[in-house]
């Protein structure tokens, strides 16, 4: 696949396809640090990068994450998120024990829901800034 700016190609497409992803902890738990979100973000490019998927931006608070994905027209989002949710929540709780200390049984550590907005109303560059301007911990 060629790259060229944002817009990007396929072998019989030309696309540009941007969504907004919004990961919430478990009971909306405030359990990261700037440590948690530094390796969640490594987690996040790792399993994008196996759906030749680009992250964007990322960035995040004590009890959610904010993700910006450009994908390809032949990747699910749906299957994007649950191996997002699913790679990052196990890995992390391997890495992080104490985290796994907040839940019952410590098995989850995201809410069932996510929120995935495609990103085309507003410019790419006020999202940008927006998920850059998240009250990251300290």
């Amino acid at each position: 696949m060629g790259e060229h700016g944002d817009i990007r190609t396929g072998r019989h497409c030309v696309f540009m396809l941007h969504a907004h992803l919004v990961f919430v902890t478990k009971f909306r738990h405030r359990v990261f640090t700037d440590a948690h979100l530094t390796r969640l973000e490594e987690i996040m490019r790792s399993v994008c990068a196996d759906f030749e998927t680009g992250l964007a931006e990322f960035n995040g608070e004590d009890d959610h994450v904010h993700l910006l994905v450009n994908f390809p027209p032949k990747v699910a989002l749906s299957k994007l998120v649950n191996s997002l949710k699913g790679v990052s929540s196990r890995r992390m709780r391997q890495e992080f024990p104490e985290l796994a200390a907040h839940y019952y049984q410590g098995s989850k550590l995201w809410s069932g829901s996510y929120f995935a907005g495609s990103v085309g109303g507003a410019p790419i560059s006020v999202l940008r800034q927006y998920i850059e301007q998240q009250n990251r911990p300290l």
